[in-house]
Parts: structure tokens; C-alpha cells; sequence
């Protein structure tokens, strides 16, 4: 049997999830602010970079603080707009500190919302006997800006089991403060321009879980009769059976090779009505607890402290979302094999000048599903050992356009997508257990471009993402029966938002 550290540990969460005992505890820590890192130390520190501020006058409204996460309850908080600050501002930043005590605990996801939308995603760094690690996290959410004008409701989801599981004791508890900074406007420092509207989805009640394709996170909104551009931020975080979808092969191969079935391709699907209105790529994150804990101390992986949502724009169908109708928006994830956690906000702008925009989709040639193609290449020798290797790939390119009558005159909308994406695993695996060896190439890349044509002017925006992942996982048994495991990983993400 297979005995690497990903599988074990998908092995202990699911035992975890139907444990109900509980031990006492005694709170030993609160929030470490986290300082610049000190060379030697084996403190978590993040290579993701902070958001940019200007120096000067700024304002700061706390939204917890001490927060203490040791079980699975949802914390609730408020949140009151700064009086010394009252907006427009130039830039809104979030920003959050963690800290796990010494002793045992997995990874844990965290969900922070206010108004319903989602302000915070990630997962926690993992503790040691001897290390209590902290961290820093911060995003710029200036784009919610129509939410912090007015108190909002606000919560805090980082389920976190604290007690005994098949006799093991899980110890570490999990701390976090929160807050605001509220940039204001100045000479140097203009007004952002933001949505007239944000609608978080599902809202402060959290992320929604999708098990398979079929599983949709749905929300009936019903918009301004006057909506000029429309957006939607994604987040697809995979869970459970789905935390390594990079390393699973197709469903014929998954009990031959010891691996997860579905393939080792995921995406995200947006629809408008059941219309294919978008695609999110689903970046392959890798959490503290992930394949080789060592791998990620101090430094764990791309964004795993903080997840960045994938932009999808709606703005063709700015005219039917006009409509005065209620429209139902979908999220879904192309081979969810139980499961991802998803959630998105939609960041709505408005025509000043008109009250009613129309509109309607005048080309759209994105299809519901990808159809990704297989290549198996394993070998069974007469032994029954195997070799070989089994590649997935997805290549989509999309056009959707809308044309809508605004305030000043026709405006087109075409999105033009292409995104690509391969998954090559090659495996060595003997009978008798000895040797298992899995080494995965992995590539996504692609470009989402926005044309935008009115008053015969053309403006074009987009994006370029890249995703370059491999990891090597050798497994040996040595002659006394122990096990040898060394794992490599080469994780990046390049991706450029500009003007074209």
C-alpha cells in the first residue's frame, strides 16, 4: 500500500471529521504581530508581496481582535465605517495577523466576510512541538468600497478541532486580529473608481460546497436597471478527496495507481441563466500540511496563506442583467470529485447618466463544458509492475460579446479567452511495494482580453496568466523496512492585469 504523506493525511482529516470528543484546554497565546523575518528562524514567512501604500494620513477601523479560533463555530463581528475617514478613499486595505500555538494541528481553512462578501480566504500554517507560528496577510478590497460605507455584519469561519482523534491529540490553537486601512483621497491620491454595487455569494454564511460537476453555488440577484459593467471574483478552493486534483489520473487508472480518480483536470465554470458566461482556471494551491510538510517551513507555497480571486467579466451581458429581472448566477467545477469550497463576489457598475441600459448577447461561442482529451501511456509488465505515463489536456478559446445602449451611445463588449492547460504524470511502481515514484508537469496559461468599443473609440484590457507547476515524489523502502521520501516542487504564478 502507498504510504505517502498526502494520502496518509487524507486518511487522518476524513477519520477527524467524524470525531466528536473533546478535551480541555487552556488558551496560552494570543495574536504575534508579525515583524520582518529573522534570518535562521523556521517562523512561517510569506513570499507573496504586500499591497502598496502611500505614507501619510490613513485611517484604521479594527474588525476583531484576539479572535480565537478551537472549534467550529462561526464568530461574528461588526463593522462601523472610520468617522474621521468617510470616503471616497483611495485605497482600502485588509489586513490580518495569525498565530498557532505549539503542539499538533493540520492546516485549517479561513473565511472572513463582511456585508456578504468575502474580504479574506486562506488556509493556516501548521505548528510544531517546539514552533508557535504567526503570520501576516493583506489584500486590496478597495473594490468593496460601496459595502464599508454603512455598518455591515461581519464573520469568521476557521473551523478548528481542538481535542482527541484515534487517541492522537490535536492542541493548536489558532488566534487572528483583523482590520481596515482606510487610505483617503489627497492631491497624490485620487479617488479609486469602484463598483456602484458588490453582492457577495453565498454571503456571510460561507463558502459553498461543491462535490461533483453537477454541484452549483446559485444566487438569484436582481440588479439597477442601469447596469454599464459587471465583474465577478472567484475563489475554487479544493478540499477533502480534491486537496492534490493535480494527482489524480483517470477513473480506470485511480485503483491501479493508488491515486484519486476525476483526471488531474479541474476548472471553473460561471453561468448567467445557464448560459456559459465565463471560466475561472483553478490554481493548484498546496497547503502547509500538503504532500511534504517540511517542504513549506518557513516559506509555505504560492499564496497558500491568502488566495487571490480569479476575475471573470460579465460586461457583455450588462444589457440582460439591465432587465429588471431576477438572473440567476452559477458557479460550478468541471471533474469536482467531493470536493472544492467556492465563493465570489459581484462587483456591479452603474451608468450615471441613464437610468436604463439595453442590451443583448450578440455572439457567444463559449461551451458549457471543456472537452479535455486523455493520452495513457502505463504499462503493466508480467510482474505487475508499472511504468509509464498518463497526460490530460485543455485547450478552450471563447468569444462572448454584447452590445448595450447607454447613456453615451453603443457600447460593444467582447471578451476574448484562451486557456490551455496540461497535466503529465509519469509513474514507477513495483509489486512489492519498494518503489513508488510519481513525477507531475503541469502547465496553465492563457489570456482573457476585454474589448471595449464606444463613440468609435477602442479600449482593450486583459490579462495573461501562467502557471508552471512540477513535483517530484519518490518513495523507497529501505532494506529494514523504513521508508526513504524525497519530494521536489517548482510552484510559480505569473500573471499580468494591462492594458493591451
Amino acid at each position: 500500500m502507498r504510504t505517502s504523506l498526502f494520502v496518509g493525511r487524507l486518511a487522518a482529516v476524513a477519520a477527524m471529521g467524524i470525531i466528536t470528543c473533546a478535551s480541555t484546554y487552556v488558551a496560552l497565546a494570543q495574536v504575534i504581530i508579525a515583524h520582518d523575518p529573522v534570518i535562521g528562524s523556521s517562523n512561517t514567512v510569506s513570499a507573496d508581496p504586500r499591497i502598496s501604500r502611500p505614507t501619510g494620513a490613513h485611517c484604521t477601523v479594527d474588525l476583531f481582535s484576539n479572535l480565537e479560533f478551537a472549534d467550529f463555530n462561526t464568530k461574528n463581528f461588526t463593522y462601523t465605517p472610520p468617522a474621521n475617514c468617510p470616503g471616497p478613499w483611495s485605497k482600502v486595505i485588509f489586513a490580518a495577523d495569525f498565530t498557532v500555538t505549539k503542539g499538533r494541528q493540520f492546516d485549517r481553512t479561513a473565511q472572513f466576510y463582511l456585508g456578504g462578501a468575502n474580504i479574506y480566504f486562506g488556509t493556516t500554517a501548521e505548528p510544531r512541538a517546539a514552533l508557535s507560528p504567526y503570520w501576516h496577510v493583506e489584500s486590496d478590497i478597495t473594490d468593496l468600497s460601496a459595502l464599508l460605507k454603512a455598518p455591515q455584519a461581519g464573520t469568521a469561519i476557521l473551523g478548528n478541532f481542538v481535542g482527541v482523534s484515534n487517541g492522537v491529540t490535536y492542541n493548536g490553537l489558532i488566534y487572528s486580529s483583523a482590520h481596515l486601512v482606510f487610505i483617503p483621497v489627497s492631491e497624490s491620491q485620487p479617488a479609486a473608481t469602484v463598483p456602484d454595487l458588490v453582492i457577495g455569494m453565498p454571503g456571510n454564511s460561507g463558502s459553498a460546497t461543491l462535490g461533483t460537476t453537477a454541484s452549483q453555488l446559485m444566487q438569484s440577484v436582481t440588479l439597477p436597471t442601469n447596469v454599464e459593467a459587471a465583474y465577478l471574483d472567484v475563489i475554487a478552493q479544493s478540499q477533502s478527496n480534491d486537496e492534490f486534483w493535480y494527482f489524480c489520473v483517470p477513473d480506470s487508472l485511480a485503483s491501479q495507481l493508488q491515486s484519486c480518480p476525476s483526471t488531474g483536470f479541474r476548472e471553473t465554470e460561471v453561468t448567467i441563466d445557464g448560459i456559459p458566461a465565463g471560466v475561472a482556471p483553478v490554481y493548484p494551491w498546496i497547503y502547509t500540511g500538503g504532500i511534504d510538510p517540511y517542504l513549506w517551513e518557513p516559506i509555505p507555497g504560492v499564496q497558500t496563506l491568502n488566495f487571490k480571486p480569479f476575475r471573470v467579466d460579465l460586461s457583455p451581458f450588462a444589457g440582460i442583467l439591465s432587465n429588471g429581472k431576477s438572473h440567476t448566477v452559477a458557479i460550478s467545477v468541471f471533474n469536482a470529485d467531493s470536493y472544492f469550497s467556492a465563493t465570489a463576489n459581484l462587483l456591479v457598475y452603474t451608468d450615471k447618466g441613464s437610468a436604463t441600459v439595453t442590451g443583448s448577447i450578440v455572439h457567444n461561442d463559449l461551451a458549457a463544458e471543456p472537452t479535455p482529451t486523455l493520452i495513457n501511456k502505463i504499462a503493466t509488465d508480467s510482474a505487475g509492475n508499472i511504468t509509464g505515463y498518463v497526460t490530460v489536456a485543455s485547450n478552450r478559446s471563447f468569444t462572448i460579446e454584447g452590445k448595450n445602449h447607454t447613456s453615451h451611445g453603443d457600447v460593444t463588449s467582447r471578451v476574448d479567452g484562451i486557456l490551455n492547460f496540461s497535466n503529465t504524470q509519469t509513474f514507477d511502481i513495483t509489486i512489492d511495494g519498494k518503489i513508488y515514484t510519481q513525477h507531475l508537469v503541469q502547465s496553465t496559461q492563457g489570456g482573457i482580453a476585454t474589448t471595449t468599443t464606444a463613440n468609435g473609440k477602442r479600449r482593450v484590457d486583459g490579462q495573461i496568466i501562467d502557471y508552471p507547476y512540477t513535483l517530484n515524489y519518490d518513495q523507497l523502502q529501505n532494506p529494514d523496512g523504513t521508508y526513504t521520501i524525497t519530494s521536489t516542487a517548482d510552484q510559480k504564478l505569473y500573471t499580468a492585469v494591462k492594458p493591451y
